[in-house]
C-alpha cells in the first residue's frame, strides 16, 4: 500500500475554449471536474499503474464532497479500513467486495494497467476544499491556471489528520508528501510528517516548494521530489546537478528534479544520474511533474534500483502529454518508451 498526502487537496476544473486570450470573452467547449492536489493525481496515477493507494489530507464543504463523490464513482472508493462507500454506512454497499473493503476485481499486485484502486482517508475540516481552474487553449495546448488558497485548518483538525497519518502506517510500503499547505497549518508541517513516516519505518518522498521544503529536507526524506526552478531558489546554484548535491548536503537522502523535456535528474550518496525522454514530449509542465512523481514513489515501494526508478519517472511523465487529463496516461505510450530510456552518469 502506497499513501499519498495531499493537505491542500482540490477539486480540479477544466475549461476548453479554442482560443485564450486576456480582456476578452470566451465560450467554453468542454467542463472537466476532477479530483486534485498532487497528492491525488500521483494516487491516481498509482492506481493505473497498478498500486493500492490510499488518499489522505482535509477535504470539507461542497467541493470536498464533490471531490469524495468524484472518487467514489471512478474507483468505487471505500473508506479506508471499512465496506463503507462513498454515501453509504458502513456494510451496506452492493456486495462487490470481499468483505475487507476491497473490490475483487482490483488487485493488489502492481504493474497491469488499471488494476489498481484508490481508497480515501481524508479528515474533515471545517472549510470549503479549494478550486484549481485551468483554462485550456485547444489550438494552442496552452494552459492558464488559477489556484484558490484553500481552507484554513485549525488545530483540532490538524491533531486529528495527524493520528489518522500515524495509524495508517504501518501498512505502507512508502509514503509521498504532496503539494502546498493549506492555511493554517505552520511551515513545518511536512517536517514532522516526515518524521512520523522515518519513525515507522517507511520511506517517504517529498514534493512541495519553498519555505516547506527547506524545513522538509532537514527532516532527511528518503526522496525529494522537485523541479530544477526550485532547487536554484532553494540552494541558489543555478547549475540543476550542483543545486541537487547542495539540496542533498542540507539533509535529503536523495534529490530528483525534474528538468521539463530533458527529462530528470537525481543526485544520491552514489553520485548523480539523468535521464531523458528520446524526445521532448511537450504538454502540460504540471502534469508531467506529477506523472515523474507517481513513477519515482512506484518504483521506491517496489525497492526497485535508481536507474529503473528514473526510466519509469521519464516514461511516464513523456505518457502524459497526450492523455485527456490530469492523473492520466497514454498506457501504450508509456509501454513503449520504458525499455528505450536509460540513465546515465551525470557527473557534478
Amino acid at each position: 500500500m502506497i499513501i499519498t498526502v495531499t493537505l491542500n487537496a482540490a477539486l480540479d476544473i477544466t475549461y476548453r475554449v479554442p482560443r485564450f486570450a486576456p480582456r476578452t470573452a470566451h465560450r467554453v467547449t468542454e467542463t472537466i471536474e476532477r479530483p486534485g492536489g498532487t497528492g491525488v493525481t500521483v494516487a491516481r496515477l498509482l492506481a493505473a499503474l497498478g498500486h493500492r493507494t490510499v488518499v489522505t489530507g482535509f477535504a470539507g464543504g461542497p467541493t470536498g464532497e464533490v471531490l469524495r463523490r468524484l472518487l467514489a464513482e471512478e474507483y468505487g472508493t471505500e473508506r479506508y479500513g471499512t465496506t463503507e462507500r462513498y454515501g453509504e454506512k458502513d456494510g451496506e454497499g452492493d456486495g462487490d467486495t470481499d468483505g475487507g473493503g476491497r473490490r475483487p476485481d482490483r488487485a493488489d499486485t502492481p504493474g497491469a494497467p488499471g488494476a489498481g484502486r484508490v481508497e480515501e482517508a481524508l479528515t474533515p475540516v471545517s472549510g470549503s476544499t479549494r478550486r484549481t481552474i485551468g483554462v485550456v487553449d485547444t489550438a494552442t495546448g496552452e494552459v492558464t491556471r488559477l489556484k484558490e488558497a484553500g481552507p484554513v485548518v485549525t488545530r483540532a483538525e490538524w491533531d486529528a489528520f495527524h493520528a489518522a497519518f500515524t495509524g495508517l502506517l504501518p501498512g505502507a510500503d512508502a509514503v509521498a508528501l504532496c503539494g502546498s499547505l493549506p492555511p493554517g497549518l505552520p511551515v513545518g508541517s511536512y517536517a514532522t510528517l516526515v518524521r512520523a513516516a522515518q519513525a515507522a519505518g517507511v520511506p517517504v518522498l517529498l514534493d512541495t516548494h519553498g519555505e516547506p521544503l527547506r524545513r522538509g529536507i532537514a527532516a532527511r526524506p528518503d526522496v525529494v521530489a522537485t523541479t530544477a526552478g526550485e532547487l536554484t531558489a532553494l540552494t541558489g546554484f543555478a547549475e540543476p546537478v550542483r543545486a541537487a548535491h547542495e539540496a542533498r548536503r542540507r539533509g535529503a537522502r536523495a534529490v530528483a528534479a525534474s528538468l521539463g523535456g530533458d527529462g530528470v535528474l537525481v543526485a544520491t550518496a552514489d553520485g548523480s544520474r539523468r535521464a531523458a525522454p528520446p524526445r521532448p514530449p511537450g504538454g502540460d509542465p504540471t502534469r508531467a511533474c506529477e506523472a515523474a512523481v507517481a513513477g519515482l514513489l512506484s518504483a521506491l515501494a517496489e525497492g526497485l534500483p535508481w536507474p529503473e526508478r528514473l526510466s519509469r519517472a521519464v516514461a511516464l511523465s513523456a505518457a502524459t502529454a497526450t492523455a485527456p487529463g490530469p492523473g492520466e496516461f497514454d498506457h501504450a505510450a508509456y509501454t513503449r518508451l520504458l525499455p528505450d530510456i536509460e540513465a546515465t552518469e551525470h557527473p557534478l
